[in-house]
């Protein structure tokens, strides 16, 4: 049962989403007002404020938004499947298997198109090793879980550092920089945002089963859930949306671990609302986190990875000994 009526909340979460899109394109090195953003949106006004507005900030707020949901999404469908609420992409190291799998693309000179490939290739490796090691012949550890991730995530660590040992000079530092999470050079903004659309459209149909299964695979069984086939689907689906997330901006944390968390508390653990509230709040923050990043130091920017990693870590902790 949720513990805040369904309509109030997405109305609540479709207001702060708005909000965050016209703070993300109103704010920066060039203030616009809210009429000059609306001109803008719909091609009028000054040539100079479309430019800014259509070329650079809009998409690069798709993309934040699109980036944000992928990854609060696979926060919220492992921690289902997993019944932890510690689990997530980057702490279980899926973000790491989708880096270097992508930096593998990159280092290797594939074509554009190849590094999502990659990038898959990479989370949906590790999401799998993870799993099967952290459950071995019998039921889920939530402590082996954690420390199978933690070394997962070490050992894909030590793949991106010889990557970069071997990557030319001219592309270290790009590499570098797009490792903590950035999206000032996002490569594309729709793409993301209609795999994040997809992935809510594709998991949506099986939030009743997973309402079952957080109750135990035996009850789940017993209710007619298919306990060896549906997790391996949507430990895929975590993985691409992973995959894609990274690909966009690169291995940014704690999204997909503290969104997820919050949505948990306010709204209940019912995952026909808990499923798109996450991809919601989490777009949200990650907008609001890359605008931060924009604007703290502004004319530099911060990898939007240092924001989240700020504000994850103490919840992190928090959640840990909430767990204890």
């Amino acid at each position: 049962m949720s513990r805040v009526p369904a309509f109030p909340a997405f109305a609540a979460l479709a207001s702060i989403v708005l909000a965050a899109f016209a703070v993300a394109i109103g704010s920066g090195s060039v203030a616009l007002d809210p009429a000059a953003v609306l001109r803008a949106l719909v091609g009028a006004g000054d040539a100079t404020a479309r430019g800014i507005v259509q070329e650079l900030r809009l998409p690069r707020a798709i993309a934040a938004f699109a980036t944000g949901g992928s990854l609060a999404l696979a926060g919220a469908i492992l921690q289902v499947l997993l019944r932890n609420p510690l689990a997530d992409p980057y702490v279980l190291g899926v973000s790491g298997g989708a880096a270097a799998g992508a930096l593998l693309a990159m280092l290797l000179g594939a074509a554009a198109w190849a590094t999502p490939i990659g990038a898959f290739g990479g989370a949906l490796a590790s999401a799998a090793l993870v799993f099967a090691l952290a459950r071995g012949s019998g039921a889920w550890s939530p402590i082996r879980l954690l420390l199978t991730g933690v070394i997962m995530a070490s050992g894909w660590g030590a793949l991106v550092a010889l990557i970069l040992t071997l990557a030319p000079e001219t592309q270290l530092r790009g590499m570098l920089f797009w490792l903590i999470g950035d999206l000032s050079s996002a490569p594309a903004a729709w793409t993301p945002l209609t795999i994040a659309v997809f992935g809510v459209a594709a998991i949506m149909p099986f939030a009743r089963d997973l309402n079952v299964l957080a109750r135990g695979e035996s009850v789940a069984a017993a209710l007619g859930v298919s306990v060896t086939r549906l997790p391996w689907l949507l430990f895929a689906l975590s993985a691409l949306l992973t995959a894609v997330a990274v690909t966009t901006a690169g291995a940014i944390g704690f999204v997909g671990l503290i969104v997820p968390n919050g949505v948990r508390l306010l709204l209940g653990n019912d995952q026909r609302i808990l499923l798109p509230a996450s991809a919601l709040a989490g777009g949200a923050l990650l907008l609001l986190a890359d605008t931060a990043a924009r604007l703290l130091l502004a004319p530099a920017q911060l990898p939007v990875g240092v924001v989240t990693a700020l504000i994850g870590v103490p919840v992190f902790l928090y959640l840990l000994l909430r767990e204890r």
